[in-house]
């Protein structure tokens, strides 16, 4: 038999450790696995090495994946900080992405050194208010944020198809349930042959990292996270710091919505979010937080997606296969959290001694 114990402190160096084997027992078994369908695990891990950075197109489009991931999970982090479980990130990217597509759709004329900052202004608001409904509801009745947030997902997603096959369907698409392309005034442009979102994500890196270590409400933010009657004891006003730090939250979301329809999709559909918020969800928890640490475990994730992606035609894999590769990585890792925060031992028995 065996017992948990929580442990009562981990340092760097053990929790990096417990990590660092979590990742390579993962591509032990992968490789077990690959082996068994009848491939060579090695040729494999170096096919998608290169699938994901072996060529000036794979690396543009390994980025152009990070880039959501990133400014999403940057997003989520805020809210986890605090202890509110945001898992509507899916939701708030699709808002973002809806009120940025308005002005894109009925302005299409209006010049693009005006229109650009509506629509990124409104994707930041589209997101925020997304996030604002579930801020509201938990501090007025208390609610449980992670159903909220998660029913709130499928909310926007409905949304959306409403206006494909509604108020929003191209005219000139035959019939297909479709909305209009943007125009070229409406398309974020390119910067050395990406879009210019991985400039945004950048900065945005740097501006989150300063906010949530240097500032005085990124620390209430932290505060509010470990305690709340700490919170309280500190003059934390928590009303407003839930506010601000879902609005900043769901902002970040949005801003991911209106980067994704602008530059990817060039218009709106329900696979604009395509599942990043989800995905934000992991990568945020990976990296503990950390806006530096969610720069590098964004574009490894996205390396990963894109690898497998190029196994499936290098090698007629099946889909199947490549998420069995991405979710046998992402299980060790969450895995790995467990022991991190918890000691497993084996129960010793000692023989019951009998009354003389």
């Amino acid at each position: 038999m065996f017992r948990v114990v929580k442990r009562s402190d981990v340092s760097s160096k053990e929790a990096f450790a417990i990590r660092a084997v979590s990742i390579i027992l993962a591509f032990i078994t992968i490789a077990l696995f690959i082996g068994i369908i009848g491939f060579n695990p090695i040729k494999v891990y170096v096919s998608m090495i290169k699938g994901a950075f072996g060529s000036v197109y794979s690396f543009k489009q390994t980025l152009i994946k990070a880039i959501p991931l990133l400014i999403s999970a940057l997003g989520i982090s805020v809210a986890f900080k605090m202890k509110f479980w945001n898992i509507g990130g899916e939701g708030q990217i699709v808002m973002g992405a809806f009120l940025s597509s308005y002005f894109a759709l009925k302005f299409p004329d209006l010049n693009g050194f005006i229109l650009m900052p509506i629509m990124i202004l409104a994707g930041v608001v589209g997101g925020a208010i997304w996030a604002f409904i579930p801020a509201i509801l938990k501090w007025k009745w208390d609610t449980n944020e992670t159903i909220v947030t998660l029913m709130m997902n499928y909310i926007a997603l409905k949304f959306i198809t409403y206006l494909q096959y509604g108020p929003w369907k191209d005219p000139k698409a035959q019939g297909f349930p479709k909305i209009p392309n943007f125009s070229d005034n409406a398309i974020l442009p390119d910067f050395l042959g990406i879009h210019i979102g991985w400039i945004i994500a950048i900065i945005l890196t740097i501006i989150m990292y300063v906010f949530m270590t240097r500032s005085k409400k990124g620390y209430e933010v932290a505060v509010l996270g470990e305690s709340v009657k700490t919170a309280l004891y500190a003059g934390v006003n928590i009303k407003k710091t839930i506010i601000i730090a879902m609005l900043l939250s769901g902002g970040l979301c949005g801003l991911t919505g209106m980067i994704q329809a602008s530059a990817v999709s060039n218009t709106l559909s329900v696979e604009v979010s395509g599942g990043v918020g989800f995905t934000a969800i992991i990568i945020a928890w990976l990296s503990n937080l950390n806006s530096f640490a969610i720069l590098i475990v964004s574009v490894l994730f996205a390396a990963l997606l894109e690898g497998a992606s190029f196994i499936q035609t290098a090698y007629n894999i099946p889909q199947a296969v490549a998420l069995i590769i991405q979710s046998s990585v992402l299980f060790f890792i969450l895995g790995s959290e467990f022991f991190i925060n918890y000691k497993v031992f084996r129960k010793v028995h000692s023989p019951i001694k009998e009354g003389k």
